[in-house]
């Protein structure tokens, strides 16, 4: 069979900055449990469009909320041609009553035990509407993902374990991947690095922080690859380990993505985000850059505690810890999530068009905020964290000696800025 996996994408805007992007790993993950014996082809709408002249005999879309409606028209164009449609992803998996009405079939978290006899079943015409694996996938029973085939940007992706035990209130990921930590054979990671174009790796998995024993095993054996590296991390393991920080670095690791979420320890304790200490910020990001890595914070804004207050508060904090960089995101009451449905029974959901849920729409009430003062206030953050002069500040300092990493800090952060300018936030 001649099979499309497809990443829709709501009106992309694509320009340079979009090499820059991280490609998505869930379909080249897809495309390696694909028997061998299928054409498979890739497309992501934020880089390339579909042909939809072309023949295929089977089309799998992975939605996440915001783009699942465009996934919906893309579906209705091949089922209107006679072409099996399937979805899977997050909002397949955390909504597949609504997205049964739009799919022959929908795959229910996990794949790599599904795909397969999926893909048997279409070739004899009976497919079911349903598949869902009995239990979680075994970390040795994940392949190297494909990464020959769709978009090659500056980036690669890879994952190296599966499943989040912490289970933030405001995220899904627990429901597809399971609160069990399962780390892949080390040696599968090396082997799938070794095979990738890139010289800059992005580890998608939920925390390098979650097994630290597992992740020095980890960073000591990709030590020998001369590849750069970006990864998550927890505040409670990075503020002390400095063993882990070391080897890290070491191994070619330049740069930390912290979910910082908050300043705010009540809006954390809410979140039930247990690896996050508010008095160990300072000390987790001083550490990391010590040992000459970068640093990018999450925030989340809009939370319950939230007052007009908390973004000068957020702004001050973060140039004093001097952040290499940042993302500042709306909170997003994903449906699914127990977010979610403590809004819905508080009554506080304002939208359920799903194309809204990107992070920089409002679609709930907020409890000590108008509307208006969430996005004016997320506005002024951004506006002031991604100056010209404070973009400036922090990517020439004792922190960035070397001149190219300077440049280069500086040119993300105006990548940035561009971004959050051309954003479309409001109510």
């Amino acid at each position: 069979m001649k099979i499309l996996l497809v990443m829709p994408h709501p009106n992309p805007k694509r320009n340079i900055l979009t090499k820059f992007q991280y490609p998505c790993l869930t379909l080249q993950q897809v495309a390696a449990i694909t028997p061998k014996e299928h054409e498979v082809e890739i497309i992501d709408e934020r880089y390339v469009d579909i042909d939809f002249n072309k023949n295929y005999d089977l089309i799998g879309i992975s939605t996440l909320t915001y783009n699942s409606i465009r996934g919906y028209e893309i579906a209705k164009i091949f089922r209107k041609k006679g072409i099996p449609v399937v979805f899977g992803g997050y909002h397949a998996s955390l909504m597949p009553e609504e997205v049964k009405k739009h799919a022959d079939s929908v795959v229910i978290g996990e794949a790599e035990y599904t795909w397969p006899k999926l893909i048997e079943d279409a070739e004899k015409g009976q497919l079911k509407k349903v598949y869902k694996a009995d239990k979680l996938v075994r970390p040795e029973d994940i392949p190297a993902a494909r990464h020959d085939i769709g978009v090659f940007t500056a980036w690669e992706a890879i994952q190296s374990s599966r499943g989040c035990p912490t289970g933030c209130e405001f995220c899904a990921m627990q429901k597809i991947e399971g609160p069990v930590f399962r780390a892949r054979p080390v040696e599968d990671i090396l082997h799938e690095v070794e095979s990738m174009k890139s010289k800059s790796i992005f580890f998608a998995d939920a925390s390098l922080t979650i097994s630290p024993p597992y992740s020095k095993k980890l960073f000591k054996t990709l030590s020998s690859t001369n590849k750069k590296y970006h990864c998550f991390g927890n505040i409670n393991v990075l503020s002390r380990d400095d063993e882990l920080l070391k080897i890290a670095s070491e191994s070619g690791v330049d740069r930390w993505y912290l979910g910082i979420e908050s300043i705010s320890q009540e809006n954390i304790n809410q979140a039930g985000k247990s690896t996050n200490k508010v008095e160990n910020y300072a000390t987790a990001i001083k550490k990391i850059k010590d040992h000459g890595m970068d640093v990018t914070g999450f925030f989340i804004f809009g939370l319950d505690h939230d007052t007009p207050k908390t973004f000068k508060k957020t702004l001050d904090a973060i140039n004093n810890w001097h952040l290499d960089s940042a993302s500042f995101s709306i909170v997003t009451p994903y449906p699914g999530t127990r977010l979610f449905d403590r809004f819905e029974k508080e009554g506080r959901i304002t939208n359920y068009d799903w194309s809204r849920y990107e992070e920089g729409k409002v679609n709930y009430k907020p409890t000590k905020l108008t509307e208006e003062e969430l996005l004016e206030g997320i506005r002024y953050v951004a506006r002031n964290f991604f100056s010209f002069r404070e973009s400036f500040k922090r990517s020439f300092n004792r922190y960035h000696l070397n001149p190219v990493d300077g440049v280069v800090t500086f040119m993300g952060n105006m990548a940035l800025r561009y971004f959050y300018k051309n954003e479309k936030l409001d109510i």
